[in-house]
C-alpha cells in the first residue's frame, strides 16, 4: 500500500496538523510506504502523484477543504479519502463527498453533522486522532521539566492547577470553568487555573472578555493566561504539571487534548455532547457536565470556501444547533470533587491512560486506517 498524507505540512502544533502528522507516524511505523506533503502545495502534491504513484492520498481537513483534499487528486486519477472534522455546519460540497467510497471522520458525532447537512453517510467511517501516548505519559510533579512549568506559571506546590487549552479559551468552556471555579473558590483548596491560548489577532479581543469575566468573579489573582507560541515538545510536560485538565468545549468534534490528559494520568472535566462522548467515559475517565444550552441559528453567511461569493446568506429551514454550553452547577460540582479527592483524580487519571493507550495510540489508528482502507477501497 503506497499512501500519500495531506495536512499542514511541515506540522506545527494545531489539530489538524498535529492529526496528519500522527498518522503519517504510524503508517511509518507499520512499514506502509508513505510521504507527507502539504494539502496547500498544489506543485509538490503533482510531483507525489508523477513519481511515487500512490495507491491513495489521504487528506487532513474539513469540507471547505474539498477543493485541496479531494478535487485536486480526483483530477490526476488518484483515490482519495478525506479525513474530516466538522465546524457546526456543512455548506457545500456534499455532491462531490457523496460520490467518493470512503470518507472518514473523527467522531459519531462528526458523522450525523455530515448526514444532517445532506450526505446519506453510507460512506462514512470513524477514525480517531491518534495520541504519541509515548510521550504523554503520567510524570510526577518532581520531574524537573514538570516542576519548571508550574514554576514559570506561578503555579505553587501546594496549589491546584486546573489546565484548558485551545485555540482561545472560551471555545474550549473557559467562561463556564471560571463561573464554576467562582461558586466554589470559598471552600475548594488553594487552586490556579492557567489558559494557555494561542496568539492571534482573532482571540486577543475573547481574551480580554475573559480576564474581565474572571475580575468581575474576583477570581482574576487565581487566572493566568498564557499566550506564547509552544511546540509539541512542551505539550505533554504541560499537561503532565495540571492536576485536572477542564475543557468542556463549546464545540468539539474529538477531544485532541483531552485524550492527551488522559494519557498523562490526568482526569477531565467535559461536556457530555459531541466528539467526548467517543473519547471520554463519564465518571470513569471524565466528569461530563450536562448541556445547559445549545446556541441555534436560523441563517448564516457563507463565503468562498462554500464555493458562493462573500457574503452569501444560507436561512435553514429549521434552526440548527452549532454551540453548547456545559451546566455551570454540573461543572462546579465536579470540580469540587475532583479538587478535595486526591485519590479520585488518580483513579480517573489511571483508567484514563489506560483507555487512551488502548484506543487512540497513534498505531492503534494507524492500524485502524490500513484495516478501513483494505475493507472498504480493496487496497492493501
Amino acid at each position: 500500500m503506497k499512501v500519500l498524507v495531506m495536512y499542514d505540512y511541515p506540522s506545527g502544533t494545531g489539530g489538524l496538523a498535529t492529526q496528519g502528522a500522527l498518522l503519517y507516524r504510524g503508517l511509518q511505523e507499520l512499514g506502509v510506504d508513505v510521504f507527507p506533503v502539504n494539502s496547500a502545495s498544489a506543485q509538490e502534491k503533482e510531483w507525489y502523484y508523477r513519481w511515487f504513484c500512490p495507491d491513495v492520498v489521504i487528506g487532513v481537513g474539513y469540507w471547505g477543504h474539498t477543493p485541496d483534499l479531494v478535487l485536486h487528486p480526483m483530477r490526476y486519477g488518484i483515490k482519495t479519502i478525506p479525513w474530516l472534522v466538522a465546524d457546526g455546519y456543512i455548506a457545500n460540497y456534499q455532491e462531490i463527498l457523496e460520490s467518493l467510497p470512503l470518507i472518514l471522520v473523527t467522531s459519531r458525532w462528526v458523522k450525523k453533522m455530515y448526514v444532517r447537512d445532506g450526505l446519506s453517510g453510507d460512506n462514512i467511517e470513524v477514525l480517531p486522532v491518534g495520541c504519541d501516548t509515548d510521550a504523554f505519559i503520567p510524570r510526577d510533579k518532581k520531574d524537573p521539566k514538570v516542576s519548571a512549568v508550574r514554576e514559570a506559571l506561578g503555579v505553587a506546590d501546594d496549589q491546584l492547577m486546573v489546565l484548558t487549552v485551545g485555540g482561545d479559551a472560551a471555545s474550549k468552556g473557559a467562561q463556564e470553568v471560571m463561573q464554576a471555579l467562582a461558586i466554589n473558590d470559598a471552600k475548594s483548596p488553594d487552586w490556579k487555573y492557567v489558559c494557555k491560548v494561542w496568539p492571534q489577532p482573532r482571540t486577543q479581543a475573547q481574551n480580554s472578555a475573559d480576564m474581565q469575566l474572571a475580575t468581575q468573579l474576583g477570581i482574576e489573582k487565581n487566572v493566568v493566561y498564557e499566550t506564547n507560541i509552544i511546540s509539541r515538545n512542551f505539550m505533554p510536560y504541560l499537561v503532565a504539571a495540571c492536576d485536572i485538565y477542564a475543557a468542556p468545549s463549546r464545540l468539539e468534534g474529538f477531544g485532541m487534548v483531552q485524550v492527551e490528559a488522559n494519557a498523562c494520568g490526568k482526569p477531565v472535566i467535559g461536556i457530555n455532547a459531541m466528539g467526548l462522548l467517543d473519547t471520554m467515559v463519564h465518571k470513569e475517565t471524565a466528569f461530563l457536565a450536562e448541556i445547559a444550552q445549545e446556541i441555534r441559528i436560523r441563517e448564516t453567511i457563507v463565503g468562498d470556501e462554500a464555493g458562493h461569493g462573500e457574503n452569501h446568506r444560507v436561512i435553514f429551514k429549521s434552526p440548527r444547533t452549532v454551540d453548547y454550553r456545559a451546566s455551570v452547577h454540573d461543572i462546579a460540582n465536579y470540580m469540587m470533587d475532583l479538587m478535595s479527592d486526591k485519590n479520585l483524580r488518580e483513579k480517573m487519571g489511571e483508567a484514563g491512560r489506560k483507555r487512551a493507550v488502548q484506543l487512540f495510540d497513534y498505531r492503534v489508528v494507524a492500524k485502524h486506517f490500513v484495516k478501513l482502507v483494505s475493507e472498504k477501497m480493496g487496497i492493501s
